[in-house]
């Protein structure tokens, strides 16, 4: 695997891991995954307290809005990229005494067969993870934990309480006229908790921001 660049977000702990596809007349080939390289990579430090156990792939059709999803006990980082399409990522902290709680970040995803380069996105235990789709799209996710139906939750990606400040201006405009037409959403997910619901909640316990 050949990564070529590794760079943090407007909330440092996320990541963006970047690629290389190797090209020719035919198509491409990439390792988009190789254990050695991701835990020997000396700007890969952050992800050495983690193996991933569960690898999930994911459609969306266009106009649709998952999230915002967490869960403990175990606790699950996520590693996702675009397989096929364009996949806009959105990122809550959800983590009690965080000076970015309850803010949001989103980043763009697109992905062409003709680019020489892939993306991973990583996101940590203490965030709320979803997307949106602005075509029908493919994603994969990999899984620091397997996933436990007991212990996750979810506040709603359309809760007038999360602070959409430190998100790209384009990107949350793109999201507020995707919500203004007829989008897809569930409505376990248009029905989740707001900001302050989750920071009441006693299962907020769980993620408290401890300070690198």
């Amino acid at each position: 695997m050949r990564i070529l660049n590794v760079e943090s977000l407007k909330i440092p702990e996320i990541k963006i891991i970047t690629f290389a596809r190797f090209n020719d007349n035919r198509g491409y080939f990439t390792e988009h995954y190789r254990n050695s390289d991701f835990y020997s990579h000396p700007e890969m430090e952050f992800i050495k307290n983690f193996q991933f156990v569960q690898f999930n792939e994911s459609f969306s059709k266009k106009s649709t809005v998952r999230g915002m999803h967490f869960q403990w006990n175990p606790y699950m980082g996520k590693l996702v990229r675009t397989l096929m399409g364009k996949m806009i990522d959105m990122i809550l902290d959800i983590r009690k005494n965080s000076p970015t709680f309850g803010k949001m970040i989103a980043y763009d995803m697109p992905t062409s067969f003709d680019e020489d380069f892939n993306k991973w996105i990583w996101i940590p235990p203490g965030f709320a993870h979803g997307n949106y789709f602005i075509e029908d799209s493919m994603i994969e996710y990999l899984c620091s934990g397997e996933y436990s139906q007991n212990c996750e939750a979810g506040i709603s990606p359309l809760a007038n309480d999360i602070d959409w400040s430190l998100c790209k201006l384009e990107l949350k405009k793109q999201f507020n006229n995707l919500i203004k037409n007829n989008y897809l959403i569930t409505e376990k997910d248009k029905n989740g908790l707001s900001v302050k619901d989750w920071a009441n909640d006693p299962r907020s316990d769980n993620f408290i921001y401890a300070k690198l």
